[in-house]
């Protein structure tokens, strides 16, 4: 899976299209990440014990890693996510590398 925990994303299907948000979990089994304040759905909670309260909570489901857009951090738009080999210009990270399409810098 490309994308990762921390990156920002762009809903680009669904009801929520045009959000920007942080990832918070990623579900590669699933091919579906967690994104903060999107896809959010009321669900109805029945009071089990006497004195709990019925109540309605917000839950925020997973959705679709193809519903999401990755936004590169260096040239702040929306791009596709390509891979090197090698060692960045700063030496600070070896092996394979997720890079930007459209500015070629690395994420």
């Amino acid at each position: 899976m490309k994308l990762r925990k921390g990156d920002s994303v762009k809903v680009v299907s669904g009801k929520d299209k045009g959000k920007i948000e942080k990832i918070e979990k990623v579900y590669p089994k699933e091919n579906k990440i967690l994104v903060f304040g999107v896809n959010q759905y009321k669900r109805h909670l029945k009071g089990r014990a006497q004195n709990q309260k019925s109540e309605i909570i917000t839950l925020t489901k997973p959705l679709p890693v193809a519903a999401v857009s990755l936004i590169c951090p260096k040239c702040n738009k929306v791009t596709r996510i390509g891979f090197k080999m090698g060692a960045d210009k700063s030496k600070e990270k070896t092996g394979k590398l997720r890079i930007c399409r459209k500015c070629g810098k690395t994420i």
